[in-house]
């Protein structure tokens, strides 16, 4: 039994034997069918703007009267140290109105890395 352990351990099966193809069978299922019953704890991260020129857009919806509603992602860095709730949103007007013109700010939300420090903020926003 130790002697069949270690074969398997240290990989000694020739190639096209039936305890090489067992091998590779677990290894493939492990691959395929792991991550359906095993959490691995990885989580993607938010995509967030590289530099401070750069301001992501997103459409969200479009509502049946024809109204637009935008996302924008927005650094953190560019409210410029805003800590109130009007201080946060004229500065993301601040921001936005440059790219789209006269909008509404209807929401914001800010977006926190790992850590629970504020790198970004999610506007929503209507035309």
């Amino acid at each position: 039994m130790m002697r069949l352990l270690r074969n398997y351990i240290f990989w000694s099966y020739e190639r096209g034997s039936i305890q090489y193809d067992v091998m590779v069978t677990a290894i493939i299922l492990f691959v395929l069918v792991g991550p359906h019953f095993i959490d691995f704890k990885a989580k993607p991260t938010k995509t967030v703007p590289l530099r401070s020129s750069e301001v992501l857009v997103k459409s969200r919806s479009i509502s049946d009267t024809g109204v637009v509603s935008l996302m924008y992602e927005i650094r953190a860095d560019d409210l410029e140290g805003a800590a109130t709730d009007e201080q946060c949103r004229t500065a993301l007007m601040r921001v936005i109105q440059p790219i789209s013109g006269d909008v509404t700010l209807e929401s914001y939300r800010p977006i926190v890395d790992a850590k629970g420090k504020v790198v970004a903020y999610d506007a929503t926003v209507r035309r």
